[in-house]
């Protein structure tokens, strides 16, 4: 179920350029790979890899500044391990059963769609910095001490470089990323993650 919707996303997010393309090049598109892992702590580590496809739409074009609505669908794979065992405390149900299952190092796949807007300050002709932020809705296939299967939240903030060379952008784009479900469910510890992203993008 999961998978049907990430790629029900990625077809609507592919689709969008065909009927922008006319519209004074305001539409980038393309791809991304990214990689990090959790801020230094002792209770869990965290590590993951991500792809991306990714739409730039420039909303609109000021004197110093461009600013652009941002999609992102996004198949993150990561690694999870709790390290301090004590993280489940004795009155939870059946916590040393849980203490032994979390403890073992878990793959989780997760499925985001990142909504997000940018603020682009041009540098040269053909390279820009950039701000982002973004929310997303996202679904987890599996339940840590940290966060419930399901339902769930990624909020990302990101400082970008991008380069133009003839009509491809490279990207570049170290972030912070936090994952939670808001409260939603039982377990919202969440993730914090220290990320960098690397794409290129095509004007249309």
């Amino acid at each position: 179920m999961c998978q049907k919707a990430f790629l029900i996303a990625i077809i609507i997010c592919s689709s969008i350029p065909f009927y922008a393309q006319d519209d004074d090049n305001r539409v980038e598109f393309g791809f991304a790979y990214g990689l990090g892992n959790e801020f230094k702590n002792r209770n869990y580590t965290y590590t993951n890899q991500y792809f991306k496809l990714q739409l730039y739409y420039k909303i609109k074009d000021a004197k110093s500044f461009k600013y652009e609505f941002v999609l992102q669908p996004e198949l993150n794979l990561a690694t999870h391990q709790l390290l301090n065992l004590y993280f489940v405390k004795p009155d939870e149900l059946n916590y040393i059963a849980k203490r032994e299952q979390y403890t073992k190092l878990k793959s989780v796949k997760e499925y985001v769609l990142n909504i997000g807007f940018m603020v682009r300050k041009p540098i040269f002709k053909s390279a820009s910095i950039y701000v982002l932020g973004s929310v997303g809705p996202m679904i987890t296939d599996t339940e840590t001490e940290r966060l419930s299967k399901g339902f769930a939240f990624a909020d990302v903030l990101a400082l970008g470089f991008t380069f133009k060379y003839n009509k491809v952008i490279f990207d570049v784009r170290p972030n912070i990323r936090h994952v939670s479900n808001a409260g939603l469910q039982n377990t919202n510890s969440g993730y914090n993650t220290k990320n960098i992203d690397f794409g290129f993008l095509f004007t249309l």
